[in-house]
């Protein structure tokens, strides 16, 4: 199968034609040329306003549910959202039933997702059955295809039991994946703890769960030289410990999600369970400072979070609604609306690939003749509204249904396969 890309901005830094309008042709999966007006008698011309192309972008952090939850997500639908957001690759959640503790669920959700265009890397729990206890066999997960590892959702809180799965990972330069929320101080919370949740009358979650987690582990990080993730970042006061971090040389690395970056608290006032999420959504404040962290690098990718959930956890008493938002397949066009004109679309693109492939340690792709085509084509051009017949999920706990979003994801090529959207 040919396809050829015509006059499209490449944007990878590895590339020689980095920030160039050119054509792509590629051939039976690879990369056969590069340049301009390039004659072929392609199967597949791509073309349009604005195009652009970089290479796939990868999703740090998504929940599909299966084994287990299956009324809420599926592999198959959540591989679905990540072909239509533009993802080539995704981390996987490990809170399904059973957990992704152990090499048999990992060869189960990988052989599920075997020959998908969209590549699945499993999160190996970091505690058996994610319950916070003992470790996990971290070592024959990594051996059987988990790339990272992780309690997800449930935050490891005992320091002991952290400290010594950032010990035994680091025989094998593996990465521990941590959700900075100390569950205690964060009990009984419903949104973030200020100005909004006073006014409304609901219990909140102070920023310090989150910087009392970052605090700790960094400095358990430090005592074992090892590999520590925070995915989830909400807080100014996050950003800044992990910034110093950086300049002291420890291996700590986090993203943030694209609802982080575009909501506040502010929206939770109609009581809208659909904006409650975990993390919650912080301060017009700390969502400035998620946005500057970006733009300086110490935020270093972006993780979707999504999280679906069926109907009936999201529409009953906000209190007791599920948290989530199934955001995968418009994850771009948040990020855009919310950072257009404050972080180059550059900077974007090296956040959803370059970044997370060197923190993961996974194959580079890169936009070069001769090269296997892993890619992502998009557009920052235009607008397009988002219909609940559009969603592509399993679950429509989406509070963007009906806005106008920014840009479009075209579609992506990976191993000899083409996903376009409609």
């Amino acid at each position: 199968m040919q396809v050829l890309i015509r006059k499209a901005k490449v944007l990878d830094p590895q590339s020689d034609f980095h920030d160039k309008v050119v054509d792509v042709l590629i051939d039976g999966g690879i990369i056969k040329n590069i340049g301009t007006a390039l004659k072929a008698k392609a199967d597949t011309v791509i073309e349009g306003k604005g195009l652009c192309v970089s290479p796939g972008w990868v999703d740090v952090f998504a929940d599909y549910h299966e084994p287990g939850y299956e009324h809420k997500e599926t592999i198959a639908s959540g591989l679905a959202c990540a072909a239509k957001g533009g993802f080539t690759d995704v981390l996987l959640a490990p809170n399904t039933q059973p957990a992704l503790s152990t090499k048999s669920i990992i060869q189960y959700v990988t052989g599920k997702a075997a020959g998908n265009i969209v590549h699945l890397h499993p999160i190996g729990a970091a505690s058996q059955n994610i319950e916070g206890k003992d470790l996990a066999e971290m070592l024959d997960m990594r051996e059987n295809g988990a790339l990272a590892f992780s309690d997800g959702w449930k935050p490891v809180q005992h320091a002991n039991l952290f400290l010594k799965a950032l010990e035994y990972v680091k025989a094998f330069h593996g990465t521990i994946i941590q959700i900075p929320i100390d569950m205690a101080l964060a009990s009984g919370g419903m949104m973030n703890e200020g100005i909004v949740s006073t006014a409304l009358g609901m219990a909140g979650i102070p920023s310090l769960a989150e910087t009392i987690m970052v605090y700790r582990d960094i400095e358990l990080l430090r005592y074992t030289g090892s590999k520590l993730h925070f995915t989830g970042v909400s807080v100014a006061g996050s950003v800044e410990l992990i910034r110093k971090a950086k300049a002291e040389g420890l291996a700590v690395t986090c993203s943030v999600t694209p609802y982080h970056l575009a909501l506040t608290d502010v929206y939770l006032t109609g009581y809208d369970s659909k904006y409650k999420v975990a993390p919650p959504l912080r301060s017009e404040e700390d969502r400035q400072a998620l946005i500057e962290g970006l733009r300086d690098g110490t935020i270093d990718c972006i993780a979707t979070h999504h999280r679906p959930q069926e109907w009936d956890a999201k529409t009953k008493e906000f209190e007791y609604a599920s948290d989530g938002i199934a955001v995968q397949e418009i994850a771009f066009n948040i990020l855009w609306q919310a950072l257009k004109g404050q972080i180059t679309i550059e900077r974007m693109v090296e956040c959803l690939t370059i970044m997370p492939r060197d923190i993961f340690g996974m194959e580079v792709k890169e936009i070069k003749k001769g090269k296997k085509a892993s890619l992502t084509i998009f557009t920052a051009s235009g607008h397009h509204t988002l219909e609940a017949a559009d969603v592509v999920s399993a679950s429509s706990n989406n509070p963007f249904i009906g806005q106008k979003l920014n840009g479009k994801v075209l579609g992506i090529y990976n191993d000899n396969k083409l996903h376009l959207n409609k």
